[in-house]
């Protein structure tokens, strides 16, 4: 092209790139031409133009992100250089070489294509990970607190009512309020809804809210990113998002903090949060059961709790009994422990005496069933030779609410012996007159047989005439 700008020579390679003839270009204003506007459309001012540049300051001028216009009007990646020309000594135009570039261009595309979705893949993978390893922690932290046997165990009226309402609200996604003093089982009723769910496959996610200090409770429920605060030196992943799929268990609920109330209620009711520390808004499925000791309704009222997070959560309630109200599940809940028991202390198994068992059901276990169970552990490894022994059980004179104010007459010392008198006859009655060896009446008084042998002997009764009526 000469000094003005015109060209004034067009090869057969640029007129194949351009689409345009040579006739067609020489003697015209290339700039205005071919190069009249950006990548996007926008017009490329005569003065920020790198080819005219050569010409003006005698600078070679070298381009590689741009774009020459065809004559169809699309537009060709292209790298350029523009080379001032000299004659004798003064500029009198420049020489432009072109190359289209397209599909070095369109390989770059698909290369930071590929890039981006790997680094996606890699991405999830790592999520994926961390879910993983997160979900294996908890399910090893059942194992080891021994919730491979989900199954509750008793047959009371109250246990058949909490079978019922398991059944009922299992097969579906409604959230599920547990109530009941503390170590009545709550989280077994969870665990057994949770198993018999079409959510199984996947893991029950446990949150003690009592446990989760205020200013983490964003990041616990609902993760992080790296550098969200500080301290925060990698991204982790949130409760809501480890269960999703999943059953969430809010164990405790009663103890949440209103202040947090809000934030928990909004994934509640939408099923989205945004991690802390990013404003990407995201979606989980989960399913909610929930468990407290107190009485949410009372709180509510006291302004303690808000009221339409407990209406979110109180969708289908169910009352987890006390011991005292179940007693005659305690057989049943003794060979259970006894035998898990015995199993993880690696000692034989142990028998208990009938009149154990109703010692057991005199008393009116304020800790529950988890007070009934460490108990057993407790005698389990005290315990010498092949009998569980309940020395130190307290009487059921020991649970009155005012002492010294009982109804309940006093025991003479003739009283206790006619109530053992007539406790070993019932015995032996049973037995048929047999002391000795299983199923003997020794074994059902809780008493060695020659202990029984010696108070026959001083009253004066043959376990003959027993023997006979059997």
């Amino acid at each position: 092209m000469d000094a003005e700008g015109r060209a004034t020579f067009v090869n057969p390679a640029a007129e194949r790139i351009l689409g345009w003839k040579a006739e067609a270009l020489i003697g015209h204003n290339i700039h205005l031409a071919i190069h009249h506007s950006h990548t996007d459309g926008s017009d490329y001012c005569v003065q920020d133009c790198p080819i005219f540049a050569a010409f003006r300051d005698g600078s070679v001028r070298r381009v590689d992100d741009e774009v020459f216009w065809c004559r169809d009007g699309h537009p060709v990646p292209v790298e350029y250089t523009s080379t001032p020309v000299y004659d004798q000594g003064k500029l009198v135009g420049a020489v432009v070489i072109f190359r289209d570039v397209s599909e070095r261009k369109s390989a770059e595309t698909r290369l930071r294509s590929t890039m981006e979705e790997l680094r996606q893949a890699l991405e999830q993978v790592e999520h994926l990970k961390h879910k993983l390893e997160l979900e294996n922690a908890y399910l090893q932290q059942e194992i080891s607190e021994g919730f491979n046997s989900h199954h509750i165990v008793g047959r009371s009226p109250a246990v058949q009512q909490i079978n019922y309402q398991i059944q009922l609200v299992a097969p579906t996604v409604a959230t599920a309020l547990i109530t009941g003093e503390s170590g009545t089982g709550k989280e077994l009723i969870a665990r057994a809804i949770h198993r018999a769910s079409e959510r199984n496959q996947r893991p029950l996610i446990r949150v003690n809210c009592a446990a989760i200090p205020p200013e983490l409770f964003e990041s616990e429920f609902f993760g992080h990113v790296r550098g969200a605060f500080s301290g925060a030196v990698s991204a982790r992943l949130g409760r809501f998002e480890v269960a999703d799929g999943g059953t969430l268990f809010l164990d405790e609920i009663g103890e949440l903090p209103l202040a947090l109330q809000g934030k928990l209620l909004r994934v509640l009711q939408d099923g989205e949060f945004e991690r802390v520390g990013e404003s990407i808004t995201r979606k989980v499925d989960v399913r909610v059961i929930a468990a407290t000791n107190r009485d949410l309704k009372q709180r509510v009222e006291q302004g303690l709790f808000r009221e339409d997070l407990y209406f979110r959560l109180n969708v289908f309630p169910i009352r987890s009994a006390p011991l005292r109200e179940r007693l005659e599940d305690i057989p049943l809940l003794v060979t259970h422990f006894l035998k898990a028991t015995c199993q993880r202390f690696h000692k034989p198994e142990l028998k208990i005496s009938l009149a154990q068992i109703q010692r057991l059901q005199e008393y009116h276990w304020p800790g529950n069933i988890r007070e009934l169970e460490n108990r057993i552990e407790r005698q389990v490894i005290v315990s010498q030779g092949d009998k569980l022994i309940l020395d130190d059980l307290p009487s059921p004179a020991s649970h009155i609410e005012h002492p010294g104010q009982s109804s309940a007459p006093c025991l003479t010392e003739q009283d206790c012996r006619q109530v053992q008198y007539q406790a070993t006859v019932d015995a032996l009655r049973k037995t048929g007159g047999k002391i000795y060896g299983e199923e003997g009446a020794a074994q059902l008084l809780g008493i060695k047989p020659t202990t029984l042998a010696s108070r026959l002997k001083k009253w004066g009764i043959g376990k003959q005439v027993f023997s006979a009526q059997g």
